[in-house]
């Protein structure tokens, strides 16, 4: 619902009642602004200056040497103020010294304005109580707002204002009349509920009466149902008391069955301790027979285990043995196998150095033939030409 009356309200009157959306529109402007806001961050840092100088020491490694020193001097400076003070005659010496502590208070100030995130920094860090220049900087900030408003609300604007403070006036009175009618309406129904109420309230009446009635009916019904209840009491009492003396007869009766039980059980009872007893007698010699047998058979268990234990020992032995000449036997074979593969390669280039040299001297005598024939064929033709 609060969307569409927005929606209604002008822009202009919007940018006054939201200071939000007030954007200056002016190199002017901006500069009023600028110096506004620059003395706002002053009147900061002069706040927070004496709780810095009353803990240099903690927050020296944040300002710098320049700074501190400049800190430690405004310190002097107002030390000395507060000493010219106290002392009558020194009104000249007193204005000097207030002149080089106001000076003494613009540089440090340029210094911090050189530095915001020293500034913005400190003003997380320092912890201010609330004094009378929080009341003095939040008023400064409401002047501030309130000049950018003023700077930035032109007449057409201002007249667009009034008119809308006019039509909210007359949606007040609207509104107001719509109240006293609402207001009337639940006058009526009221009234109307209340009239429902009473008769309400007659019906409930009515029906305490009908109620008081009723429990004068229920009392006599009540008193019928007692002389009832008292006379089937009486004869439950009397059947009661028939299947008591029935009882005794039955308990007397069986008491006597009882005891005659008992005897006979007695008899049968002695029977069975001796028996029993025979029974444990018997158990407890053959436990005692267990016990003979069962170490007579853990003496030679230990014994056997003793054996078995030292014949594991030597097959132990035995087989660390058989490993190690297992692994003689296999580098024995081995080099058996390297030997005679070495003896088949000799014997195999032995065979191929024989054909080789077979060959040759095959080659070299079938030379030596054909040079013999050649040099017979030439001595023939030589003798023939003669």
């Amino acid at each position: 619902m609060a969307t569409p009356r927005k929606a209604g309200i002008p822009l202009s009157v919007m940018k006054v009642l939201d200071p939000r959306q007030l954007k200056p529109d002016s190199t002017e402007t901006e500069r009023i602004l600028t110096v506004l806001d620059e003395t706002i961050v002053k009147l900061e840092i002069t706040r927070l200056i004496p709780r810095i100088t009353g803990s240099l020491e903690r927050y020296a490694g944040m300002l710098g040497p320049e700074i501190t020193s400049r800190l430690l001097e405004h310190q002097k400076l107002s030390m000395e103020i507060q000493h010219l003070i106290t002392s009558p005659g020194e009104e000249k010496s007193l204005r000097s010294a207030e002149q080089r502590l106001k000076c003494s208070l613009r540089n440090i100030l340029r210094l911090f304005l050189a530095n915001p995130l020293l500034y913005h920094g400190l003003k997380y860090e320092v912890r201010v109580r609330q004094s009378p220049a929080d009341v003095f900087i939040k008023a400064f900030m409401e002047f501030r707002d309130f000049t950018l408003e003023r700077l930035l609300t032109t007449p057409d604007e201002e007249k667009e204002k009034i008119q809308f403070m006019k039509d909210i006036s007359l949606q007040v009175e609207k509104n107001t009349e719509t109240i006293s009618a609402l207001q009337g309406e639940l006058a009526g129904v009221i009234q109307t509920r209340d009239e429902e109420v009473s008769r309400k309230d007659k019906t409930i009446e009515n029906l305490k009466t009908s109620m008081e009635d009723l429990a004068k009916n229920c009392k006599a019904n009540i008193w019928l149902i007692m002389k009832e209840g008292e006379k089937q009491q009486k004869e439950d009492k009397e059947a009661s008391q028939d299947r008591c003396a029935r009882l005794k007869e039955d308990i007397q009766r069986l008491g006597t069955q009882f005891n005659a039980l008992v005897l006979e059980h007695r008899a049968s009872e002695l029977v069975l301790r001796k028996e029993k007893c025979k029974t444990e007698k018997e158990i407890q010699k053959w436990v005692q027979k267990y016990d003979t047998v069962m170490t007579e058979k853990q003496a030679t268990y230990e014994e056997v285990q003793a054996v078995y234990n030292e014949e594991k020992k030597q097959l132990s032995l035995l087989m660390e043995k058989h490993a190690f000449l297992l692994w003689e036997y296999t580098e024995i074979e081995e080099e058996r196998r390297m030997l005679k593969e070495k003896e088949e390669e000799a014997a195999r280039e032995e065979a191929r150095r024989n054909d080789a040299a077979t060959c040759i001297q095959a080659f070299w005598k079938g030379f030596l033939v054909r040079s013999i024939y050649k040099s017979k064929l030439k001595k023939g033709k030589g003798k023939g030409k003669k």
